[in-house]
């Protein structure tokens, strides 16, 4: 019989998790903008975008600024932008 609840344990670290959710994101974003100026084939270059926008949608971020990154898909713009949101996060 399979146990439907979690331990103290397993709550508090999928509730750790939830709550850091916004800083686990853009820690990703971080890492993928450095893939993305490292990136030598177009191929790869393509997949870091696709990530990318997923993480950007998934901090909510405008759609419409999402659309511009996406539609200029330079990494200077979308490092210039993560840094004004790390700044917004620190201060929450």
């Amino acid at each position: 019989m399979a146990k439907d609840e979690y331990s103290k344990y397993q709550k508090a670290k999928i509730s750790n998790y939830y709550a850091n959710l916004d800083s686990i994101l853009l820690e990703r974003l971080s890492s993928l903008v450095s893939e993305l100026f490292l990136a030598e084939v177009s191929s790869q270059n393509e997949k870091l975008w696709k990530k990318a926008r997923k993480v950007m949608e998934q901090l909510n971020i405008p759609q419409a600024l999402i659309e511009h990154i996406m539609e200029k898909q330079d990494a200077e713009i979308l490092a210039k932008n993560l840094q004004d949101w790390l700044k917004q996060s620190r201060q929450k």
